[in-house]
Parts: C-alpha cells; sequence; structure tokens
C-alpha cells in the first residue's frame, strides 16, 4: 500500500526567511527556539531534520516531553506537593557541600 506523502510549502521573505509549516513543525517536533539541521543529497534534494545538539539527551528529552505532555497534576497532587516542601528553605547563593558536588 502506498504511504501518503504530505506536502508543505513556505515563500522566503526579501532577507531569505521564511516560517515553517505549522504541519512541519510538528512532523518534526520543533519548538521555540529549536534548531533546524538541512541535508544536502547529491541529487541536489534537501532533508529538513530536527537537529539534536550533542549536549541533549534523547532519553532524557524525551522523558521531559511527555512529562510536560502527558503529566497532568490534580489539585490534591499540588497541594501535597506544596505540603511536603513548606518548610523545605532554599537558598541558591549558598555553596554546595564539598560531598554535594
Amino acid at each position: 500500500m502506498a504511504q501518503a506523502v504530505l506536502v508543505a510549502e513556505s515563500k522566503l521573505t526579501d532577507r531569505f526567511q521564511t516560517t515553517v509549516p505549522s504541519l512541519v513543525r510538528q512532523a518534526l517536533h520543533l519548538g521555540k527556539k529549536d534548531t533546524i539541521k538541512y541535508t544536502i543529497q547529491e541529487n541536489g534534494d534537501v532533508l529538513m531534520s530536527r537537529a539534536v545538539s550533542t549536549d541533549e539527551d534523547p532519553i532524557l528529552e524525551s522523558f521531559l516531553s511527555f512529562l510536560a505532555n502527558d503529566m497532568q497534576l490534580t489539585a490534591n497532587m499540588c497541594l501535597s506537593v506544596e505540603n511536603l516542601v513548606e518548610d523545605v528553605e532554599i537558598d541558591i547563593d549558598t555553596s554546595l557541600l564539598e560531598e554535594d558536588e
């Protein structure tokens, strides 16, 4: 069975800029500030993909994306978290202990 091919177009501005169409952003899971990778094939075709920084861990990124998209806190869960941390004091300017670094 033939696979459906989706097509999207965008127009270049006078400054050679364009908006990445929504269909493409969704397919590549692109968000604001993400980097796009262009791979130019020998035949002149250009493949566009989401660039993954070497600093990023794709497994961690997938997990964090899962948490952001699929984990929903109920009001009771939020209250439980607030109760757990209500007596916790944090000073971000305090140096870590040597064993915590």
